[in-house]
Formats: C-alpha cells, structure tokens, sequence
C-alpha cells in the first residue's frame, strides 16, 4: 500500500479534504495522511466553509484535526504533495536528501488555490480541483 501525505498551509482546509478525497478514491491501494506547514490550526477541526464544500461533494471531514507537519511524517510517506508551489518550495527547504524525489505538486504542474479568507464559491471550486486532481494518484505504480 502506498503511503501519501498531503500538505497545505496550515492543515485547516486543502491538504484535509484532499487526503480524504484520496483515501476514499484510492481505497486499499492508498494510506493517506495530510499536515500542515505551521500549527496555528494544530488539534482543531477543518475550516466550516471546507466542511460545507466536502458535503456538497459527499465527504465528511468533520473528524478531522489539523496537525503540523513532522520530520516522521516526512519520512512515513512515499510521496509528499503540496497544494501550492510556496508549500512545496518549503517543504524542499527543510526535506532531507532522502525526501526530495518523494515531494511533488497535487495537480502536477499547479496549484491547489488557496481559499482562506474568500467566500464560499472559492472553497466549493477548491473542493472539485482536489476532488479532480486524485485522478492524478490513485491506479500509480509504487514509487
């Protein structure tokens, strides 16, 4: 079983919704975690607007609580998938040499936009990227 780990920001929004969207697309084939670069979040439930757009597509992450990313977490996953291109680029900062060929976008070649502090259409139009965008890893070989 593959083991991913999804990463945004804060843990609050993107990185949950995508981690469940791919453990519910990628079930038997995927062991999906998510984290957060900072901890401001840490041990709170998903943002209410990212809830309200999981529902719409038939996902409940109201389980979930944000966690800051960790150097065992890092090390756990085969792949790591940042939602942003500012997510990635610090994630190669503080990856050692043995996790960089590990990290890589969600979408491939670009960004999960983050919805933080815009109205409720932007989390529902993140929501379906990421939603779309487990196309991209379920049915991969093993790295």
């Amino acid at each position: 079983m593959r083991k991913v780990l999804t990463v945004c920001l804060g843990n609050y929004c993107r990185s949950p919704f995508a981690a469940l969207a791919l453990a519910k697309r990628g079930a038997g084939e995927l062991e999906v975690r998510s984290a957060g670069l900072i901890g401001k979040w840490e041990g709170e439930p998903a943002n209410e607007q990212m809830i309200q757009a999981a529902r719409r597509l038939g996902f409940d992450i109201t389980g979930h609580r944000a966690q800051q990313l960790t150097r065992e977490m890092l090390d756990w996953a085969d792949s790591v998938l940042a939602m942003d291109a500012s997510v990635l680029e610090v994630l190669r900062e503080i990856a050692d040499d043995g996790a960089q060929p590990k990290l890589g976008l969600y979408l491939g070649h670009s960004d999960v936009p983050d919805p933080m502090g815009k109205d409720q259409d932007a989390f529902n139009t993140c929501a379906v990227l990421i939603e779309a965008g487990t196309a991209l890893h379920v049915g991969q070989p093993p790295q």
